[in-house]
């Protein structure tokens, strides 16, 4: 007998050990379609929800639990009836950590803390050994806190990488380094 896939053998021993409670594997390409829509209409199906201040960040597989656990409270600590919508892929790290407004708050009111609510969540991230940007890079929005979270060397060494791959300064002008 064939052994079962690694990733079957990891989710089974969770369920197992009680680390997963529940857990749904894709039993043929139309079933991996469709979670994939479920995944890729998340933010489309936050819309309707007002205001949302997104992340896309990255921590130690083994803290993803305790980060979102304690992500969660702080944001609602910061923003009483706010609400963490994570999700993405928790199994390596990766979590795509938005907040809703609270219900039948004020959009702009909520969006104008975008900043206090990024230092909240930096921080934890932070703090568990994590990155501020995970699979979208730091773009536009994170460029100014790239100097906070990188020391000087990292930031040099992303410059000379940039630098040799972009001698002409064509790519991105102006984004990030």
């Amino acid at each position: 007998m064939t052994p079962a896939p690694r990733w079957n053998r990891s989710w089974r021993k969770g369920l197992e050990d009680g680390i997963v409670d529940d857990a749904v594997i894709a039993a043929n390409l139309s079933q991996r379609a469709a979670f994939w829509k479920l995944r890729d209409e998340m933010s489309a199906a936050q819309k309707p929800e007002g205001g949302s201040i997104k992340h896309d960040i990255s921590v130690p597989v083994a803290a993803v639990p305790d980060f979102i656990e304690e992500a969660n409270a702080a944001v609602v600590k910061l923003i009483p009836g706010a609400r963490p919508v994570p999700f993405g892929h928790l199994g390596d790290g990766n979590i795509h950590y938005n907040v809703s407004q609270p219900v039948g708050g004020d959009a702009a009111d909520f969006l104008a803390r975008w900043h206090e609510v990024n230092a909240v969540v930096f921080a934890i991230v932070l703090r568990m050994g994590g990155s501020i940007s995970a699979e979208h890079g730091i773009g536009v929005l994170k460029r100014d806190e790239l100097p906070d979270v990188k020391d000087k060397v990292a930031i040099e060494l992303m410059r000379g990488i940039k630098a040799m791959l972009d001698p002409l300064g064509i790519m991105n002008p102006g984004k990030v380094l």
